[in-house]
């Protein structure tokens, strides 16, 4: 998988600014908001570009494609986020290798992911998603049944519950596309008064990151205003390797 890398520092500059302008615009903490970049599909050269501009989390969603980026990387001080649909099948090798999951919607794949983490590493950080608007293709956990979930998976020894994630329905403006992130705040911040010790907010990608960061955003997952758009090999290798991972994930 090889493809032109030119231009990925002054797009990583161009987001981090936006990001910031976003922080200052709606009065959060500079710093707040941090950048997962959304490298599936895209090749090696591409994410070791970004390294070397100092971005260190990056967030990929198929197994087949990312372990071997992760091998071909691993002199780099890198943070990965698994943030794609999970198959029971696929938990032992995202407990093994990843840092954070941002996709976990149900007790049994958190209980494989607790049972298949390598006692050497610390706790996996976990998000889990709501399915917000109740879109019957999508994943996700109901907002009503997220209290015994959450209850649930704070309980297993080898995870940490870090926060919640959601991929809503897209808006066509501004107030449309803050109203569901506005809804995972209201349930993060219910979480909190139930006693969760949460601290992250993974929402917003690159058509809605302004809406999700005025709504409480701590990450923002962004893949095509980095990358550009998809297409070409990489993109046939990874409709290969989903006829046997999972279904597409609007994770960027």
């Amino acid at each position: 998988m090889t493809r032109n890398t030119t231009g990925l520092g002054a797009r990583l500059q161009a987001v981090l600014c936006d990001i910031r302008a976003a922080e200052l615009k709606f009065d959060r903490p500079p710093g707040s908001v941090e950048l997962l970049a959304v490298s599936k599909t895209h090749p090696v050269e591409a994410i070791r570009e970004l390294a070397a501009r100092g971005q260190r989390a990056f967030g990929e969603s198929y197994l087949q494609e990312t372990l071997p980026k992760m091998a071909a990387l691993a002199d780099l001080p890198l943070v990965w986020h698994f943030i794609g649909p999970i198959q029971s099948n696929k938990t032992r090798a995202i407990a093994e290798h990843f840092d954070w999951v941002h996709s976990v919607d149900r007790m049994r794949v958190a209980e494989r992911l607790s049972l298949q983490r390598p006692p050497a590493l610390p706790p996996l950080n976990l998000c889990l998603q709501v399915n917000i608007d109740a879109e019957p293709t999508k994943a996700g956990v109901a907002p009503e049944a997220l209290w015994a979930l959450a209850q649930a998976v704070v309980c297993l020894p080898r995870l940490r519950l870090r926060g919640l994630m959601v991929i809503p329905t897209p808006g066509p403006e501004p107030a449309a596309q803050r109203a569901p992130f506005r809804r995972l705040r209201v349930l993060y911040d219910a979480c909190l008064a139930r006693g969760f010790t949460l601290d992250t907010l993974s929402m917003g990608m690159t058509a809605d990151m302004e809406a999700a960061i005025a709504e409480g955003a701590t990450i923002v997952r962004i893949g095509t205003a980095l990358f550009g758009p998809r297409g070409g090999q990489s993109d046939r290798i990874i409709a290969s390797s989903m006829t046997t991972e999972s279904t597409p994930h609007a994770g960027e």
